[in-house]
């Protein structure tokens, strides 16, 4: 945390001309700005269901396209049983 204190005689300008220079010099809003839009990473427990579960919906969907029966309302379908 950057704490500024307020010497004798100093105007606040200049007190927060001080500030923003010691922000600046501290690389905090450096910081802020690169983890802002940044999104957590998977934990290894995570991407591995996640393959598991891409693996079993692409089974299924060339199954049913082998048997011609696939389209978008039976690809929701199948996701929506493969998630319970």
């Amino acid at each position: 945390m950057i704490e500024v204190k307020k010497k004798d005689r100093e105007s606040s300008e200049s007190l927060i001309r001080r500030f923003s220079r010691r922000v600046q010099q501290s690389g905090v809003l450096v910081k802020a700005r690169r983890s802002r839009f940044r999104a957590d990473e998977k934990t290894k427990r995570e991407k591995i269901s996640g393959a598991i579960y891409k693996e079993k919906v692409r089974k299924v969907v060339n199954k049913l396209k082998k048997m011609g029966k696939f389209d978008e309302s039976t690809f929701k379908n199948v996701k929506k049983k493969l998630i319970k």
